[in-house]
């Protein structure tokens, strides 16, 4: 397992962030995860370089049941676009047990699925997504609703999170 110890549960800014060498714009990316009670965390895609920090689409993995931020909206719930887009569907185990997710991107089409169910679905340069961006705190960053090609990151926000079978395949080129 990649382990993330604990630091003091709060966002680091990038400090211990991991972030991708290769950049992605359609991929099917698939991770075990086991997040700390208490815990909060995010695995962003399409990562704009371009800003303060490492601002990107976010899927959410936090303890719901005791993290205030999974409290304040259901867009900040596990398997959620952090603060875009609610998967109320999403049913995630316990903090301290193993979850499996997946982010599928297919064109403009993104999905996100948590142990084996489809939780959320939206698609890219679409005016549901623009009117849901508008409603978050990216209301303001450029571009949020179109990105390309651009880095993975596996965040630390001072919380102990493990990873682990972390896996991507990109469809062929034509």
């Amino acid at each position: 397992m990649l382990t993330l110890p604990a630091n003091d549960g709060k966002d680091t800014r990038g400090a211990r962030d991991i972030i991708s060498t290769d950049t992605f714009d359609l991929f099917d990316l698939s991770w075990a995860w086991r997040i700390a009670p208490g815990g909060n965390s995010g695995l962003k895609y399409f990562v704009l370089e371009d800003q303060d920090s490492a601002i990107g689409h976010e899927y959410q993995m936090i303890d719901d049941a005791r993290h205030p931020d999974a409290q304040k909206r259901d867009s900040r719930r596990t398997g959620s676009f952090y603060d875009v887009i609610a998967a109320p569907a999403a049913k995630s185990r316990p903090a301290g047990e193993l979850n499996q997710s997946r982010v599928l991107v297919q064109g403009k089409h993104v999905e996100h699925w948590l142990n084996g169910a489809k939780i959320l679905e939206y698609e890219l340069d679409s005016e549901p997504l623009r009117t849901a961006i508008a409603n978050s705190k990216f209301k303001k960053v450029e571009g949020f609703d179109k990105p390309g090609r651009a880095h993975i990151l596996l965040q630390d926000h001072g919380d102990s999170i493990c990873y682990r079978n972390i896996k991507i395949r990109e469809p062929k080129r034509k």
